[in-house]
């Protein structure tokens, strides 16, 4: 039998291509999307939505209880950039919702849990090349000291209460389908939409500010691999790092203007400058390479033509 699955925060970034991704795997009525508000035409059409608020407990057990969910994918939360503007929404959304969902996998109402961490957990004071999976953790901002605690929380459920909660550090995330939400990574989506729509981009980066990043596509099989992997082979249960690509804002520039030669870019670094200085360059994921078998699939060349093409193709530019 399937699993229910219930995806909260399933209208951002990356919620709305799980939620696409999973109900093409496991049928859309396995599939309960919900969020704070509606999501994209596509999202809405394909499969049960609920109206919820990740802060609320009752909402989310009520779902649980509703469509007899297995399996939660916790996708709410207030993103980097954002959460420096309003640091206690940014804390309560991030470990209300997270506390709602161990809560209900601690009591046995769900079997399986999935919380995305970041590499924002990481901070000056972490090794910036090859950044190790167990290394010091020291954030500077609103978000990263949400997604460590978020780590602490879930490896002491699962080692007090057993609960299965599986979670992966994500680097910077590039897609074509949904606009960005409020990230410090953002400006490697930005990008492209502006190289094709004016052939220039000012990027609020550095040139040579290279971070750990990688195309959505394969996030989104990393989720769905580490949730299907037999819990004895998810030995981490703080969070994986997960890696692909490192870039900086010159050689992403260097790979569209390979397809738009006339493309510029020119540079005016502001406040998210201070949070992409403390977060590594570039990370170590072996660990979850040899335990649940991780493998990238896009390289910057094969990511730029894909970013083009579907951009043209969704957003008609």
């Amino acid at each position: 039998m399937a699993s229910k699955i219930l995806i909260i925060g399933a209208c951002g970034q990356i919620g709305t291509e799980l939620t696409m991704a999973l109900r093409e795997k496991q049928g859309k009525e396995n599939i309960i999307a919900c969020d704070i508000r509606e999501g994209s035409k596509e999202l809405m059409a394909s499969g049960p939505f609920e109206i919820a608020d990740a802060t609320n407990y009752h909402q989310i057990e009520d779902l649980v209880i509703q469509y007899e969910i297995d399996e939660v994918y916790l996708m709410a939360a207030m993103l980097s950039a954002t959460a420096e503007k309003f640091p206690m929404k940014g804390w309560a959304l991030n470990m209300d919702s997270l506390f709602h969902v161990l809560n209900l996998a601690k009591d046995g109402k769900v079997s399986k849990v999935f919380w995305p961490s970041s590499i924002a957990v990481f901070g000056p004071t972490t090794p910036k090349q090859n950044t190790p999976q167990t290394t010091i953790m020291e954030p500077t901002t609103v978000y990263g000291i949400s997604k460590q605690a978020g780590e602490r929380w879930c490896e002491y459920y699962h080692r007090k209460f057993g609960v299965d909660v599986r979670s992966i550090r994500y680097p910077g995330l590039i897609s074509y389908k949904t606009l960005p939400g409020g990230g410090t990574t953002d400006y490697a989506v930005e990008i492209y939409h502006e190289a094709l729509k004016t052939e220039k981009y000012t990027s609020f980066l550095k040139e040579d500010t290279e971070l750990p990043m990688m195309f959505m596509d394969d996030a989104i099989r990393a989720t769905i691999s580490l949730m299907e992997a037999p819990a004895e082979k998810v030995k981490i249960r703080s969070s994986y790092n997960l890696s692909a690509l490192n870039f900086t804002p010159e050689t992403l520039a260097a790979s569209i203007q390979k397809h738009i030669p006339d493309f510029e870019i020119s540079y005016d670094p502001d406040f998210r400058q201070a949070i992409a200085d403390s977060w590594p360059s570039s990370i170590d994921d072996s660990a979850a390479r040899e335990d649940w078998g991780w493998r990238h699939e896009f390289d910057l060349e094969k990511m730029t033509s894909q970013m083009l093409e579907g951009i043209k193709e969704v957003h008609h530019v």
